[in-house]
């Protein structure tokens, strides 16, 4: 199960959760767009993710879900 869910669709490519996490493991995906037309987050690495959901909480369109 992955740690990091991202919902792209809702995603506004705001870059809160990027600067959020602790790992930098959450980058936005500049080779394509979502339907929005924004580049969306992802999560790069997710065996390093340390489930702390600070991208989350600073996710201002709740676009992200962490389970642990």
């Amino acid at each position: 199960m992955n740690k990091v869910v991202i919902n792209e669709s809702a995603c506004k490519g705001c870059g809160l959760c990027v600067e959020a996490c602790p790992k930098n493991i959450v980058k936005l995906d500049m080779e394509r767009l979502n339907t929005k037309g924004y580049n969306p987050a992802v999560c790069v690495d997710m065996d390093s993710c340390i489930s702390c959901a600070f991208c989350a909480t600073t996710c201002p369109d709740l676009a992200i879900e962490v389970n642990k």
